[in-house]
């Protein structure tokens, strides 16, 4: 539902749909599943159950989320259980977070291989730290981090960029645990040079056989113009200090929350829909508290919130190192023994209405019309879905 006087991603494509579909090409397989959910999500199309307050009688219609990752209704939840799960393999240390960027001379085969592209970031940026982990100039063993990827700028343009949390030292071969050297983690210029090279390598790799398709990058002029192109400047990686010095573990799942899972736009930043414009806020370099606005035609906004959904079953958030090992458990186990932390407590699985009460201080069993009463459960509410006029590639998905 669109909130007074503001619009939400629903009811943009709800609004707007039609007449985008019918100006556009045919939407990817990805799309088509990411536009069907949002439309239902949280609607009759989905079904759900019908509530009733045991005191004062008042009914009402709960209906399913549509839980797609692009869909910025659905994250909260998914986002609450992975960073409780990631709690339990912590260490008291601290993290390194470090953003590795590409140039936008990559932006043109990014839309067209999507998957080929960031999955060699992917595959550059883990060899990277990984190598530097291991050199026994830095560390010297196995570091643990997780990486996460992101599509977009704050106007919705493609960027893609990789968010690296790294924990603050190693598990070295002989079972020590080695801290950074000297105050910081590794030499940026270094780690940016060694990065742009391992990109490089793994783009060579994808052009030999043949996974560029149409594009002229797959041509030696259009290689050559490329090369040029990522030659040209040098690449930056971006490191910021380090995080859970005085804040601990706590601090840095706080920061950790603000990447993992989102979407391409919330609907919190969404302000207007007026004459055929979306407005949206968007950060001020100038006013950080205050942020800006953008403004888009509304086709050209769907077009870009469309190009960040990701190709299906890709995986944006991954662990390496110590997170990502078979015996993950008792090397972390080992890791806690060393620097002198306990052991996690047992997970606990926490109920819909705990987790409503303690995320969002709302009490979902309580009648909001008269307070005292509690809402039961009468009946279900089968899924109602309409027809869904969305045309689809008919060849692989994206």
């Amino acid at each position: 539902m669109a909130r007074q006087g503001q619009p939400d991603l629903a009811t943009i494509l709800r609004t707007h749909g039609e007449a985008y579909l019918a100006s556009h090409a045919a939407l990817s397989r990805p799309q088509m599943k990411a536009w069907r959910a949002i439309l239902a999500c949280r609607t009759a199309a989905l079904g759900g159950h019908l509530s009733q307050c045991d005191a004062c009688g008042t009914q009402k219609h709960v209906y399913h989320s549509c839980r797609n990752r692009h869909c910025p209704q659905c994250q909260t939840r998914a986002k609450e259980a992975w960073i409780a799960a990631r709690s339990r393999e912590l260490l008291p240390v601290p993290y390194f977070h470090l953003v590795f960027t590409v140039p936008h001379a990559l932006n043109g085969l990014a839309a067209q291989v999507p998957r080929r592209i960031y999955e060699a970031l992917f595959e550059a940026v883990s060899e990277t730290l990984l190598g530097f982990a291991a050199d026994p100039r830095h560390l010297g063993g196995s570091p643990a981090f997780t990486l996460v990827l992101h599509t977009w700028t704050q106007q919705l343009e493609r960027h893609p960029h990789i968010h690296a949390l790294v924990a603050g030292g190693a598990l070295s071969g002989t079972g020590a645990w080695v801290c950074p050297r000297r105050g910081f983690l590794f030499p940026i210029k270094a780690l940016s040079r060694v990065f742009r090279g391992k990109l490089i390598a793994a783009l060579t790799v994808q052009r030999a056989i043949g996974a560029f398709g149409s594009h002229p990058a797959s041509g030696e002029a259009g290689w050559r113009t490329l090369m040029d192109s990522l030659y040209r400047y040098d690449w930056v990686v971006y490191a910021k200090q380090p995080l859970g010095v005085h804040g601990g573990p706590a601090q840095v799942l706080d920061y950790l929350a603000r990447y993992t899972h989102k979407t391409a736009i919330s609907n919190d930043r969404l302000r207007r829909l007026h004459d055929g414009q979306v407005s949206f806020r968007v950060r001020d370099p100038n006013r950080p508290k205050a942020g800006g606005l953008a403004s888009l035609p509304v086709a050209l906004f769907i077009e870009r919130f469309l190009s960040h959904v990701l190709p299906t079953g890709f995986k944006r958030i991954r662990h390496y190192g110590l997170l990502a090992s078979r015996h993950k458990t008792e090397k972390l186990a080992i890791c806690r023994a060393l620097l002198d932390q306990p052991a996690p407590l047992p997970a606990v699985i926490e109920s819909v209405a705990d987790f409503m009460r303690r995320v969002a201080g709302v009490e979902i069993g309580q009648c909001n019309r008269c307070t005292h009463g509690r809402m039961q459960v009468i009946a279900p509410l089968p899924a109602l879905r309409p027809p869904t006029p969305i045309r689809q590639t008919t060849g692989p998905p994206a």
